[in-house]
């Protein structure tokens, strides 16, 4: 399936690039949909960090993301480093004691904070407590009066708060803002949101939360952890997505589920779950895709379950991914060749996903000789691999079973 990002650029008085605001999109129309907060900053975070990659999204910039309250109270900010995001509040958030303890924690993290469509109100007992935690007000020009934005220049010019004017469209907003002091500047005058997009696999089975309940243990258990992650395709590709990122990259190619938890850590694991339930659709349940997931999953078993028979290895993680990822191409129609540059494969599961002669692709292809119903090739395939037919058919059979018990 397509997903999609739009981002804004934020503009210097000098017409530099100060940063980029990440906006929600769910197709490549140009505006926000009726959604729910939570879900829209959820899906934000996941599609520029995941999905597109957030040096791609970012350029090095810091990244304008609004946050919900819920959100806030979750701690979501300090997921990122301070210097990847500005945290934009929302105006519906509720100025009280909560939000300050908050703001107060962020700052003394190092974060910038911004108020989002800012409205002057002197009446809450605890606005100008908040204030002193803001870098950066916004100011809707489509929105406010010339008298609103004259207090509110006022109270940043008394505070040391940078001011941002967004939604300016004419060269003379642009010129009026920097005259009365604005620092920033957000428009269509600058520039409109660019929409970027990618694909991504379909969430289906949604085991995010058995995964939080065991990462929540004193000592979680992580060959259930891993367990749990191997049977989702989609959260099987995100992680191994999010492990090839700079901030966890590493010299050595990952062989299984289990090394990419690993790497990552418990508690990295934790947050990126966390937000992966909060967004918790499931999307494009089709039957094809159910089907594609079907295949990858019985693909996956089999060529574990002939590698641990025939060859008695230790480690055979290797072929389960082989197998499961040797449909990625077909799930989301792209070329394999740019899929494993995206995910830090061993070098031999890579081969055999390319069409290269190896022993993962050989057992890879005994099981796509069953699935197709290729008996010449799967007879010279069960010689060559000196495994009796009946004995391949009944281990295709339990791996059909297993995947068939795990989408149920």
């Amino acid at each position: 399936m397509e997903v999609f990002v739009a981002r804004q650029p934020i503009f210097t008085r000098e017409k530099d690039i100060f940063a980029y605001e990440l906006l929600y999109r769910n197709s490549q129309n140009n505006s926000f949909p009726d959604i729910n907060g939570d879900m829209a900053t959820t899906d934000v975070i996941i599609n520029s960090y995941i999905n597109i990659g957030i040096n791609e999204m970012s350029n090095g910039k810091p990244c304008f993301i609004n946050f919900t309250e819920k959100l806030l109270c979750s701690g979501v900010p300090t997921f990122f480093q301070p210097n990847e995001i500005i945290v934009e509040i929302l105006e519906t958030v509720e100025i009280g004691t909560e939000l300050l303890n908050i703001c107060k924690e962020l700052k003394s993290k190092g974060y910038q904070i911004a108020l989002d469509d800012f409205i002057l109100n002197s009446n809450n007992k605890h606005f100008f407590s908040l204030i002193k935690y803001i870098d950066i007000i916004k100011v809707d020009f489509r929105n406010t009066t010339e008298e609103m934005r004259s207090l509110i220049e006022s109270v940043s010019l008394k505070y040391g708060i940078k001011l941002l004017a967004e939604k300016i469209e004419t060269m003379e907003e642009f010129e009026s803002a920097a005259g009365k002091g604005y620092v920033y500047f957000q428009g269509y005058f600058f520039s409109k949101p660019a929409i970027m997009s990618t694909r991504d696999v379909p969430e289906y089975l949604q085991n995010y939360f058995p995964i939080i309940q065991l990462l929540s243990n004193d000592d979680p258990d992580l060959n259930e952890i891993t367990r749990l992650i191997e049977q989702d395709l989609s959260l099987s590709y995100k992680l191994l997505k999010l492990v090839n990122s700079p901030t966890f990259w590493g010299i050595n190619k990952i062989n299984s589920i289990k090394q990419a938890v690993v790497r990552l850590g418990m508690k990295e694991l934790k947050k990126w779950i966390y937000l992966l339930s909060i967004r918790g659709n499931v999307s494009e349940n089709s039957e094809w895709t159910r089907e594609i997931l079907n295949k990858s999953l019985t693909r996956a078993k089999m060529c574990e379950s002939i590698a641990e028979n025939k060859y008695k290895q230790k480690e055979l993680s290797s072929y389960f991914l082989t197998g499961m990822f040797s449909l990625m191409d077909t799930l989301l129609g792209i070329d394999m060749d740019h899929i494993l540059k995206l995910i830090p494969l061993e070098a031999n599961i890579c081969e055999a996903l390319k069409g290269k002669s190896n022993q993962h692709k050989e057992i890879l292809n005994l099981c796509i000789s069953i699935e197709i119903g290729d008996w010449q090739d799967f007879d010279y395939l069960c010689e060559r691999l000196k495994i009796e037919d009946s004995f391949a058919l009944g281990l295709y059979n339990d791996a059909f079973k297993w995947s068939k018990r795990i989408l149920d």
